[in-house]
């Protein structure tokens, strides 16, 4: 099936104990590279997001985005480092006492010092965040279809794109081979009134002058270029058709092809063969830039 690598989709589930937002965005990436962004407290299910993803995706670079914010803030506990408190307090009386400064430290100043409370989140009870979690799960789930959809309309119009340009590859190849009949009836006409010359003047070994035309011919025979080059459209449709990612043989495919026209370009005669070959490599690499987009 063709589906495009790039793809976007954004949404947000507002519950009554938490605000999920998923984002996710995709772009064209030689292999899967699922970057995900969710935060120290939601790392617990990471792997489960990108199990998620691996199951939508064969390639493409994935970057999700996960935000999750309770609704109830959670309660804290404010720890006092005493013997930090008390090493400066006396070390503004000391200094008090040589530098002849007045005042001491009041508490605001005593908690401006880094290090002297500790404020730590107390843990969200443990029912509650498993129920965020799967609300986070689900909503991924959802953010993944909605993502998906969009790939797959992109993918369409890739779709035709490619069998559009497939089909006037074809009917390249269809003239080359043509042209390549006729160069070469045309090269066996001009051979045969050359010997024909050559025969009025000098002797010459029939049978020498014929194995040379049949070594001429084999040379110049793009049958099987040909034949090859046929396959590969034929199985590019059928990849196409298929509901499996194709990117990667797609990608093959057309290196074939392309080895397959430049073949035919130094063998084919014709004086229309060279236009012909030019021709079809641009469509190859149209299909080409096509290709690097599909997943």
């Amino acid at each position: 099936m063709i589906k495009s690598m790039t793809g976007f989709a954004s949404l947000t589930r507002d519950r009554d104990d938490v605000v999920l937002t998923v984002t996710i965005k995709s772009v064209n990436h030689r292999y899967l590279d699922v970057q995900i962004r969710a935060g120290h407290a939601l790392a617990e299910i990471e792997k489960d997001v990108r199990e998620l993803v691996q199951r939508q995706a064969s390639r493409g670079r994935v970057e999700l985005s996960i935000t999750a914010q309770l609704k109830s803030a959670p309660a804290v506990d404010v720890e006092l480092n005493p013997s930090l408190v008390d090493a400066l307090v006396r070390a503004a009386t000391a200094t008090q006492d040589r530098e002849g400064v007045s005042g001491g430290l009041s508490a605001g100043d005593l908690l401006r010092f880094p290090q002297v409370v500790t404020v730590r989140e107390q843990p969200t009870d443990e029912a509650v965040w498993s129920q965020v979690c799967d609300a986070v799960r689900a909503a991924v789930g959802e953010g993944l279809t909605e993502w998906d959809e969009m790939r797959r309309r992109e993918g369409e119009i890739l779709g035709r794109d490619l069998t559009e340009r497939a089909g006037v590859l074809t009917g390249l190849v269809e003239q080359i081979v043509d042209e390549a009949a006729a160069g070469e009836s045309a090269h066996r006409d001009r051979l045969t009134t050359r010997v024909a010359e050559l025969e009025s003047q000098i002797d010459v070994d029939d049978v020498a002058v014929a194995s040379e035309v049949v070594k001429w011919a084999a040379r110049s025979d793009i049958h099987e270029e040909v034949a090859r080059l046929r396959g590969h459209l034929e199985h590019m449709a059928h990849l196409s058709a298929q509901p499996e990612s194709c990117g990667r043989k797609l990608d093959f495919l057309v290196q074939e092809m392309n080895r397959e026209v430049n073949t035919i370009g130094s063998k084919a005669e014709g004086r229309g063969i060279a236009r012909l070959v030019v021709a079809a490599k641009a469509e190859i690499e149209k299909l080409r830039e096509q290709i690097q987009n599909v997943e």
